[in-house]
């Protein structure tokens, strides 16, 4: 967990200094030309969805503010009139020193036709960030603007810099914990320009499509595969005007960066800056809501989080273990709040229902014996007598009568009822609204590179016809008795794209079928012999001893990352009571991503387990001991599994002693006597 800084207005940016002449400026994109958010963003813009309980654009506003931008143009384009609305009640209307100025929009479609139309308006005076209103984030500006300024200073084509930050993909996926696509990066590792932008590639086959001129051109590139692009630009004044000059610029990504790289006639030029231990990311689909759901929850965006005032949210007291309460709940005395929850105002919970690893809106109506797990529920919901959520969105206003289940992946949009006894499969969604049957465009892009996206502002026209054509009731079979909403179907061909954006885990037979689709992709590249080895990076020409020395100390980094990885997965399985088989497949995952052994994976998972027993309070050494022993023997089966050879328990042995050295008070000398007994 980050440190704690003090004051909720603490600055992010601590240089005093003026970086500008002009006030720093800002672009935030309010609409994100998606449909990923489809059937909720049909009532409400995505920028306005709450995230842990606080609209996600107070979260952008927030950061760009303590970051020292001075000035915001918000582009609004779908639900224009709820963004700007929703600001001018806000308090960022009347922030001293940081001005907020909304620019409205009915006919754009892409991010391109919106920066067209601020170039227009000619507001933007110098450097400005370019980012969308659904980005979380607690980087310090100052770094990458001087960083941007320099170049500029030596070489006019510099045009935008580009943060990125560290994030190994699955191996079996190819996804990051984003839920976003693999991303191919070719960064000159000396002046740290980018040369290649690609999200999806035939990367399992080891094939990475790299011009030979760019190999020729430059002396030295790496490739990397374990980068994050977190979309957030420093961008020069001449980026709105390449935009108006190129009318085939539609995208950010896809069309924009991608172009620049290419265009070799007028020598434009993009960087990166990386980042290390700031935070940022953006909601691009459900399983980056709830990633980042649970990273503002366990605090890594700090000072954005749920017991720290800002953007006008609601006092809520940290307790123990993670969880969140705001004030006036009622909650029965048998009723149970698990870790890392957050319950919001004037919420009701009733007798022995359990609550864990989720997040509650304010004034939630919960009942008796309900179980909810891994679940974002928003304000106003009424849950009756015996339900059981997991791994659901719910959004305002939705009535779940007694006994009804969601299977995990499931969204309700504003206000549907779902039947007494009814049981809502996995990864459905259901609306007021009936599912739109004419497709959108393909050219109606988004802000992040997505081939199925399109727009939301296309629907704006024909909201009135749906409220038109809402139902009242639907048949019973479908919701149950008393049950109001349209199931929408899982289009041909998206059934995938479904459990992998999902809120809930990737099922274990899911990731079952992909393996084993990629052993046997594998095993007919080597029949054919066209096996190509898959490598991270192209090595620049220096001395082998100074190659040595780096291959070391990045194995060092890989090492420390991996065993926090582990630490947290473990942690997670503990929490959310997952089984030992599901455990072990994402610790292989983990295990082939970052290339360790099985002794490895011992050592790192001992380590997690030895940790845990130390966090849970105890007043002797006696119950430090009894609670080791209670937790290796729940998980004895997830270390018995990794420890088969006497390498590898040789590891745990090790690690052991390695912890029981690097205690200060000694407190893990206390197990010695019992090591062997209960090991």
């Amino acid at each position: 967990m980050p440190p704690q800084r003090k004051g909720a207005a603490a600055r992010v940016s601590e240089d005093t200094e003026d970086l500008t002449r002009h006030p720093l400026q800002a672009i935030l994109l309010a609409d994100s030309f998606a449909t990923k958010f489809r059937p909720i963003t049909l009532e409400r813009p995505k920028v306005l969805l709450p995230l842990v309980n606080v609209p996600m654009i107070d979260y952008t506003l927030a950061w760009l503010e303590s970051a020292g931008v001075e000035e915001v143009f918000v582009f609004c384009c779908a639900h224009s009139k709820q963004v700007i609305e929703y600001l001018e009640k806000s308090e960022w209307f009347s922030q001293p020193n940081f001005s907020v100025v909304t620019i409205e929009s009915h006919n754009s479609v892409s991010a391109g036709d919106a920066l067209r139309l601020i170039y227009e308006r000619n507001v933007i005076n110098g450097d400005f960030v370019l980012i969308s209103g659904d980005t979380v984030s607690n980087m310090s500006l100052t770094q990458v603007i001087q960083e941007h300024k320099e170049r500029r200073k030596k070489d006019s084509n510099a045009v935008m810099t580009m943060v990125i930050k560290q994030s190994k993909p699955s191996p079996i996926t190819h996804q990051s914990r984003l839920g976003t696509d693999e991303l191919f990066l070719a960064i000159d590792p000396q002046t740290k320009q980018l040369l290649f932008y690609e999200e999806k590639t035939d990367s399992y086959r080891g094939i990475i499509p790299l011009d030979n001129a760019l190999l020729g051109d430059n002396p030295s590139i790496c490739l990397h595969n374990d980068k994050q692009d977190c979309y957030i630009d420093i961008c020069s004044q001449e980026v709105l005007s390449l935009f108006t000059d190129n009318f085939d610029y539609q995208h950010l990504r896809r069309h924009f960066v991608k172009g620049l790289l290419v265009d070799d006639i007028m020598g434009y030029k993009i960087f990166t800056h990386e980042i290390h231990s700031s935070y940022a990311a953006r909601i691009d689909n459900y399983r980056s809501y709830d990633t980042i759901s649970k990273d503002i929850i366990q605090r890594w965006t700090y000072p954005f989080v749920p017991d720290v005032m800002f953007s006008g949210n609601s006092a809520t007291h940290l307790e123990r273990e993670g969880m969140y309460r705001a004030s006036e709940i009622e909650q029965s005395r048998s009723a149970h709040i698990g870790p890392f929850t957050v319950i919001g105002k004037g919420t009701k919970i009733g007798n022995n229902s359990n609550i864990s690893n989720s997040v509650i809106g304010k004034g939630c109506s919960i009942g008796s014996n309900v179980s909810i797990t891994g679940s974002y529920i928003w304000d106003s919901v009424t849950i009756e007598d015996g339900c059981d959520i997991r791994h659901a969105i719910i959004c305002d206003g939705v009535v779940i009568k007694s006994g009804a289940v969601l299977e995990p992946g499931v969204v309700l949009s504003f206000k549907v009822v779902i039947g007494q006894q009814c049981i809502v499969p996995s990864y459905s969604k259901v609306s007021l609204y009936q599912q739109p049957t004419v497709e959108d465009s393909d050219e109606e892009l988004e802000y992040a590179d997505n081939s199925s996206g399109t727009v939301d502002s296309s629907i704006t026209c024909t909201v009135d016809t749906l409220n038109r054509e809402m139902m009242s009731e639907t048949p019973a079979s479908q919701l149950g008795p008393g049950g109001v909403g349209h199931v929408w179907s899982i289009c041909e061909g998206a059934h995938e794209e479904e459990w992998r954006h999902s809120v809930a885990p990737i099922p274990a037979d899911k990731l079952a079928e992909v393996i084993q689709s990629l052993e046997d992709d594998l095993e007919l590249l080597n029949l054919d012999g066209n096996a190509h080895s898959v490598s991270g990076e192209l090595k620049s020409g220096r001395n082998g001893t100074d190659s040595e020395d780096d291959d070391v100390e990045d194995s060092r980094d890989d090492s420390i990352i991996y065993e926090k990885e582990v630490e947290a997965t473990f942690l997670r399985a503990v929490n959310e009571n997952i089984k030992v088989p599901d455990v072990i497949l994402e610790m292989n995952s983990l295990r082939l991503s970052y290339n360790m052994t099985s002794a490895d994976c011992a050592g790192a998972i001992f380590y997690a387990m030895m940790k845990q027993a130390l966090e849970i309070p105890h007043a002797t050494a006696g119950e430090l001991r009894k609670s080791a022993a209670s937790i290796i023997d729940a998980w004895n089966k997830l270390l018995k599994f990794y420890s088969k050879e006497i390498d590898d328990q040789i590891e745990v042995i090790m690690k052991f002693e390695e912890m029981c050295l690097e205690s200060v008070k000694g407190v893990l000398t206390t197990f010695f006597p019992d090591f062997a007994s209960f090991i």
